[in-house]
């Protein structure tokens, strides 16, 4: 093998080969990424954790361990540190998983050799190896199945648990089989039993290995193990529910608007989508021209014209507290104050609409640097009182608003074009947002829309003419009536 070919491995190489399929996580896609990021969480924290407890028992054992005893400790103390350390830095590797696991089992060795092995130079006190078995000290190895709670996966908690009964068996075994080592069937040997007398000598007797006590050991770190794991399991079946009802609401708001997508699912239970009558201004939008301009471009051409407007009127439709209701081919129809009272909804779509036409500007001077069409939008406002809900067929809804002043937005919108005006907001819609937004506009008018008994006041933006553009789609020629006069 080349050199360059061996500069390539990654550290434990031959886990190319491929993690076992059980050991491999089911979910795949955006579930899948959002759980192995918690995981990846998990690991991190876990590493935090053993670092903040590592440093206490580290000034622990500088003031209760005299010198140089402390200096054997500390060693070890720092051993724990490089090996919690390393799965942190490889917690993005592919094999992350199977590097904790291997690190876990190098834990627990490290664990059972500090507690069975004494210091070496005489730093330990000259009793009988047997005795180590006798303190407290398996206590220690359940903190690292306590740590593996941190990982997310029931099956790192088992595989703590198994490695921890394992490798301190075999811990055991080699002492409880040392020449040296008291065993109860050595002592026994021939009658089958003890006085109480005797089996008190025998218990404490320094040499003494006690198999009682290891299988109680085994059987509490067991139990514990399968607790701890059904626990991770179920936090981890919580964790997955919650990161796939995010994604779930994630994909739904690529198909409604973020905000009822939002409400459809935090307000599920309370009736979402009732029939409510509110006070809302409904603004529609749509791009001049649209027909003419389409006939010059070629269906891909048209595609990607309709997504980056669309894009581009989400994202200020959505800054300004917005609804988008629907889209209309070149346009949309968008709301404010539908999906929860706003008592700024008229000044919202007010701002909302200044905000979009200097979107269009910023855009068209982009277009211009490529020679392309510019793109104008006209916008239609109004403000009253309608009523708010879901409205369709059991197997297809939608959450929408109905009323006269859904009406009246739309033909506002219309009527643009025939006066060459980019915005008209109605009078209801400029005094409900104040007063003092009425110097944004250039002319008032009187207008008379079809279906309607009386005028209509509304106000104008732009009087930039857009007879060239003008598109007759609506067939309705008489749409607008009356006339215009100049603003006081």
């Amino acid at each position: 093998m080349s050199a360059s070919a061996e500069t390539k491995k990654p550290l434990f190489w031959p886990l190319r080969l491929g993690a076992p399929a059980w050991w491999r996580s089911a979910l795949t896609g955006r579930l899948g990424s959002s759980v192995h990021d918690a995981e990846i969480a998990g690991i991190v924290l876990a590493f935090r954790v053993r670092t903040l407890i590592l440093a206490i028992l580290a000034v622990w054992l500088l003031f209760s361990v005299a010198w140089p005893r402390d200096i054997y400790y500390l060693t070890i103390v720092a051993l724990f540190f490089v090996l919690s350390y390393v799965p942190y830095r490889l917690r993005y590797h592919r094999f992350a998983k199977l590097i904790k696991a291997i690190f876990i089992a190098l834990d627990v060795a490290l664990v059972t050799a500090a507690i069975l092995t004494p210091p070496l130079g005489g730093l330990a006190a000259d009793w009988p190896v047997q005795t180590r078995l006798r303190g407290q000290e398996y206590l220690y190895l359940l903190l690292l199945l306590a740590e593996a709670v941190l990982t997310y996966s029931p099956l790192l908690v088992i595989w703590t648990g198994l490695a921890i009964s394992g490798i301190w068996s075999f811990g055991v075994m080699i002492v409880y089989w040392l020449p040296g080592t008291t065993r109860f069937s050595d002592v026994t040997a021939g009658s089958g039993s003890l006085s109480d007398g005797d089996a008190l000598r025998l218990v404490f007797d320094p040499t003494f290995v006690s198999l009682t006590q290891w299988w109680t050991q085994l059987i509490v770190t067991a139990l514990l193990t399968l607790i701890i794991a059904l626990a991770v399991w179920r936090s981890r079946a919580t964790l997955i529910g919650q990161v796939r009802a995010e994604v779930t609401r994630s994909d739904l708001a690529r198909y409604v608007s973020p905000d009822v997508a939002e409400a459809m699912a935090s307000k599920a239970d309370l009736g979402f989508g009732e029939p409510t009558r509110r006070n809302v201004a409904v603004m529609f939008a749509d791009i001049i021209g649209f027909t003419g301009l389409s006939e010059r471009l070629s269906a891909e051409q048209i595609f990607d014209l309709l997504r980056s407007f669309q894009t581009r009127s989400c994202r200020i439709v959505f800054e300004h507290g917005g609804t988008l209701d629907k889209f209309l081919g070149d346009g949309f129809m968008a709301t404010f104050g539908g999906l929860e009272h706003q008592a700024d909804a008229a000044q919202r779509a007010l701002s909302c609409a200044l905000a979009l036409q200097e979107e269009m500007k910023k855009w068209n001077a982009k277009r211009r640097h490529r020679a392309a069409s510019e793109i104008k939008v006209a916008i239609g406002l109004h403000y009253g009182e309608v009523v708010v809900g879901n409205l369709g067929a059991d197997r297809r809804i939608e959450f929408t608003v109905v009323g006269d002043v859904v009406n009246v937005a739309s033909r506002l919108e219309a009527a643009t074009r025939e006066l060459g005006v980019r915005i008209l907001v109605s009078d209801a819609c400029l005094a409900a947002a104040g007063l003092s937004a009425a110097g944004e506009f250039d002319r008032v008018l009187n207008i008379s829309l079809r279906g309607k008994s009386s005028t209509i006041r509304a106000h104008a933006k732009g009087t930039e003419e857009f007879a060239p553009l003008i598109d007759h789609r609506s067939g309705d020629p008489g749409l607008l009536k009356g006339e215009s006069r100049p603003t006081a």
